[in-house]
């Protein structure tokens, strides 16, 4: 059996924690118990909502409670077995030319690196969707490859752009709206990942593959003018 924490959250959901740092073995758990889940749903779930390293089960308070959903989980993982997830591969044109690439400079004096070496890392990375938080669309992406893994900020800066390409430690990011971040601000997509379509509303799913494609300047202001006219 997979070893789990259960925590009640309020009166409507329970946490399902398998590690307290991010690690492969443990997102792979998160996902495989998802699934599970989604083929045999315990009687009053509402919806799953995975994470990192845990998995948000949210249910009907009327109808069941924590015991019961942690019953049903807890057989679950009797014989809890990886998952061969169905992904797709999306390739992201992303600008790593002035003016969006604002920390560039510092991130290759922290790596040791010309910034066009940093460029070459970042875009060779193969990145993976681990989960969605923090603001509509803001997928968090696995993959950062580890010359360029700097750390945050020690302040957050105003006001950065929506489709800004960030990067801190192993994780990526394209934000979907304007906001401070703490974060390395290296480039700027050509693509948004909020779609507008109420029944797909974002780009990428959980478990999906992303590939980075470097783009001049001139070919981003085109690509920019046809997703517009789309």
């Amino acid at each position: 059996m997979i070893s789990a924490k259960f925590t009640a959250i309020a009166d409507h959901a329970l946490l399902v924690s398998f590690a307290d740092e991010l690690s492969d073995d443990a997102h792979q758990s998160v996902m495989a118990l998802d699934k599970v889940i989604a083929d045999a749903p315990p009687y009053g779930l509402s919806e799953t909502v995975p994470a990192l390293v845990n998995l948000l089960v949210d249910f009907d308070p009327l109808v069941t409670d924590h015991k019961a959903i942690e019953t049903d989980i807890r057989d679950k993982l009797q014989d809890l077995k990886p998952v061969t997830q169905q992904s797709v591969l999306h390739r992201i044109p992303i600008c790593y030319e002035a003016p969006f690439c604002p920390d560039l400079p510092a991130v290759a004096q922290q790596a040791g690196m010309s910034e066009d070496a940093v460029i070459n890392a970042h875009f060779g990375g193969d990145y993976r969707v681990l989960m969605y938080g923090f603001a509509p669309g803001f997928a968090y992406l696995a993959g950062v490859p580890q010359p360029i893994q700097v750390p945050r900020k020690p302040a957050p800066v105003r006001d950065v752009p929506e489709c800004s390409v960030i990067i801190a430690g192993p994780q990526c990011l394209i934000t979907t709206l304007v906001m401070p971040t703490g974060w390395s601000i290296i480039g700027r997509s050509a693509v948004q990942n909020l779609t507008g379509d109420a029944d797909r509303p974002f780009l990428f799913d959980v478990g999906d593959q992303v590939k980075f494609e470097r783009i001049d300047l001139q070919r981003f202001d085109q690509l920019k003018k046809e997703n517009a006219h789309g």
